[in-house]
């Protein structure tokens, strides 16, 4: 079992913010941005790579409850950035479809450094 479905199931504790049947909402532990939470789909989905059509629903739902709770957390007005790290060199470290949620300061573009 993943590390994501363990939180989900209790076995492992977090900060949570949001449940309800199909989706599961928590602080990151180690936060990149003033304001840093994950949005996960209580089905496991190995990454959005891995999606099938019938996944399509509990997808939209991650993204719009985590639009809900950058709300609510008060970036409505100055924005957040919504981050679905899809395989290993787009930085996904753990293997279930989750979507990051980072605001409360100003980013640049590109989000990552050049090489060479």
């Amino acid at each position: 079992m993943c590390l994501f479905c363990k939180i989900i199931k209790g076995e492992i504790p977090s900060k949570k913010i949001y449940e309800d049947d199909d989706v599961y909402a928590f602080y990151d532990i180690a936060p990149q941005a003033p304001v840093h939470f994950l949005v996960i789909p209580k089905k496991h989905i190995e990454s959005a790579m891995a999606m099938q059509p019938e996944d399509c629903e509990i997808v939209g739902k991650v993204l719009y409850r985590g639009q809900q709770i950058a709300k609510d957390l008060g970036l409505e007005e100055s924005g957040a950035r919504f981050v679905f790290n899809c395989k290993e060199d787009a930085g996904q470290t753990v293997f279930h479809l989750h979507m990051h949620v980072v605001g409360g300061q100003k980013f640049g573009w590109p989000p990552f450094p050049k090489e060479g």
